[in-house]
Parts: structure tokens; C-alpha cells; sequence
């Protein structure tokens, strides 16, 4: 269990005390510890407050992109990688709440989303856009031109040489419930089918794309 002084250096990390501390207890509490009271709910809602804040952020700083560029900004910040990513920097390993060996990159990704709606229903939605302000925006100045990532980058190419649009199949999916792995393989026309596994379907397709390209030899920059 996380004692309290962990919980308080969190909340000085996050930049929010809480008032109701069970909002931050759930947030950090994976299903394999306790299916009842996890942070599945919150992770929902965090989804959501976290689309619209960056939505508005990527609005307000490239007034003069179209809604495809827009959306390509929007996908690479809001994706499992980048929430990892927060998460790492925000040091969550130490204070996930799962059963022995269950944490990874996409739980931790799946807890930035719940604290963000553990702060929002804790502290209204101003503490929550103060966070995702806070946070987000280095890593929206990171980028100088919308990003592809590399299911988008595939599809573009296959499209440009006449190939259709690449086709993405399920092979197999391995472990517990709570920390599934999923086979992908990608098939083109003409193109040797590529397989990857990762933690989610749309992780393992997105690395599946992304092996692609490498076969390739064609640049992506996500």
C-alpha cells in the first residue's frame, strides 16, 4: 500500500492536494490489485478532459493548420507513448498500485489519464487544464511540423503506389486479463507480411507499421 508521505511528494509532483485522497488512492490502483475500486472509470474521464484541453491547446498555437495537420498533433500527444512517456517523467512506477510484475508502459499511460480525472472531479476542471497546460506544452513546441505516426505514414505510402490500404489481423493474444499481449501482423499487396506484439491491439499494429517502414527503408517521424 502507498503510505501517506509517498502520496503527498505525488500531489507535489502533480501540483494538486487533494481533498479527497480515496480520488487519488483509485487513480493509482490497477484491476489486478482490486477489480472493483480500480482506476478503469477515471481513466475513462481522463481520456476526455485530456482530448479537449489539447485540442484547445493545438488550436490556439496553429491557428493557421487544417484539421488533418491538427489531428495528426493531437493523435501523437494523446497516444499511449506519450502518456507513458508522462508518466516515466512523472515517476508513477513508484506509486502504481498492482499485483507483483503487472505494470507497464501502457498502465502507466492508462494512470496519467486517471489522475487527470482524479484531479478534475477533485478540483474542478481548472486544475485539471492547469496540469495538462503545465505538462503538454514542451511537448507541443517539440514539434516544428505535424507528425505522422507510422500506421499513417504505411497507408500513404501503400495508397501512393497503388496497393490499397494495409490490413491489419489479429494472430493471437497471450496472458492474464490484466496484462494482455496482442499478435498483430500487417499485410500490403506485394509486401512480405510483418508481425509485432505489444500490450494493446493498437500498440501492436502501430509497431507492426512501424517495422514495416523500417523493411521499407521509409522515414516516419513518430
Amino acid at each position: 500500500m502507498v503510505v501517506a508521505s509517498d502520496l503527498g511528494a505525488l500531489e507535489r509532483t502533480l501540483g494538486h492536494v487533494f481533498a479527497n485522497r480515496a480520488l487519488l488512492e483509485r487513480a493509482l490502483t490497477h484491476a489486478s490489485l482490486d477489480p472493483v475500486h480500480s482506476y478503469e472509470r477515471l481513466e475513462f474521464l481522463g481520456d476526455r478532459v485530456l482530448g479537449l484541453i489539447v485540442a484547445q491547446m493545438l488550436l490556439d498555437r496553429f491557428p493557421d493548420e487544417d484539421e488533418g495537420e491538427i489531428g495528426r498533433r493531437f493523435s501523437a500527444l494523446v497516444n499511449a507513448g506519450s502518456l507513458s512517456q508522462v508518466g516515466a517523467e512523472l515517476g508513477l512506477v513508484h506509486h502504481i498500485l498492482a499485483g507483483p510484475g503487472v505494470t507497464n508502459e501502457a498502465i502507466i499511460a492508462d494512470v496519467v489519464e486517471a489522475l487527470i480525472a482524479a484531479m478534475y472531479r477533485d478540483g474542478g476542471f481548472a486544475v485539471a487544464d492547469e496540469f495538462i497546460r503545465r505538462i503538454w506544452s514542451p511537448l507541443i513546441e517539440t514539434a516544428a511540423r505535424p507528425p505522422r505516426d507510422p500506421k499513417t505514414a504505411l497507408q500513404e505510402w501503400a495508397q501512393a503506389g497503388a496497393r490499397g490500404l494495409p490490413s491489419y489481423h489479429e494472430l493471437g493474444r497471450d496472458g492474464p486479463d490484466h496484462a494482455p499481449s496482442f499478435t498483430v501482423e500487417v499485410r500490403i499487396e506485394g509486401v512480405e507480411p510483418v508481425q509485432a506484439t505489444g500490450p494493446s491491439k493498437r500498440a501492436a499494429e502501430r509497431d507492426a507499421a512501424a517495422i514495416m517502414l523500417q523493411m521499407l527503408g521509409i522515414d516516419h517521424d513518430d
